[in-house]
């Protein structure tokens, strides 16, 4: 078995989907494509119902800032068009090949593999690459020069070069503050529950060194270990709260 395989490092996740006995549904590719989904989702069957609203809407979140980049990849050309600097136009592409696979598999499956199985280690990375991504998206707001960003000084500052494609660099620049602020609400609800629920650095760091955060079993296979007529088997006695202590 080749090292990469035995330290769980796997260039597509279809060995878990193999495992568990489900075939990988995403991304959605057309069947003469030669190539086969790499990753399995359904947030009805995986996500606990609770959960589902909010997963749902970080994975909407991801569609709108794969839009806006190609969104801002028209505007720089119709900024390159007017006069402009070309290697926006060219880091504007780069964004969009490079950030639309990479924040998917980045930041959003680290969330939903987070509330699929309640694991801190995926929490810490979400909240570790989707704050570095908030960041970013701040700087493509405002749209230094030089970014690949038609954010709001580059369009501001071209209305007297070309008004035309000034208007078209205000749309980039409006969805990306919008995609910041959705942002920002996202962290700050996914902190929230992250906490209420008693997660923390130790549990995650306990995840990495157990190596659990590999292949975290799911909300499925937690709730199969309770079929069937007989009782679960315990390793040691449940713990409960006191019958004075308030419930997380």
């Amino acid at each position: 078995m080749p090292v990469w395989v035995a330290a769980g490092f796997h260039p597509c996740p279809v060995f878990t989907a193999e495992m568990s006995g489900k075939e990988n549904n995403f991304p959605p590719l057309p069947k003469f494509i030669p190539l086969k989904p790499c990753f399995y989702q359904n947030f009805s069957d995986e996500i606990p119902i609770e959960h589902q609203v909010l997963v749902k809407r970080i994975y909407r979140l991801w569609l709108f800032y794969c839009t806006t980049l190609g969104v801002n990849l028209v505007a720089c050309l119709a900024w390159w068009i007017a006069g402009g600097s070309g290697a926006n136009f060219g880091l504007a592409l780069a964004w969009l090949l490079l950030f639309s696979p990479c924040s998917y598999v980045c930041w959003f499956r680290p969330a939903y593999k987070a509330f699929r199985s309640d694991s801190s280690f995926n929490f810490m990375a979400f909240f570790f690459i989707f704050g570095a991504q908030f960041v970013l998206t701040i700087i493509q707001a405002v749209g230094l020069s030089g970014w690949g960003a038609c954010g709001w000084l580059a369009a501001i500052g071209f209305f007297q070069t070309s008004v035309g494609a000034a208007v078209v660099m205000l749309l980039p620049a409006i969805m990306f503050s919008m995609s910041a602020t959705m942002m920002a609400i996202t962290i700050m609800k996914v902190h929230s529950i992250y906490r209420g629920a008693g997660g923390s650095f130790q549990k995650a760091q306990t995840e990495w060194s157990t190596g659990a955060w590999r292949n975290p079993p799911s909300r499925e296979a937690r709730t199969n270990n309770f079929s069937g007529n007989s009782l679960p088997e315990y390793p040691t006695v449940p713990s409960y709260p006191a019958s004075g202590s308030q419930w997380p």
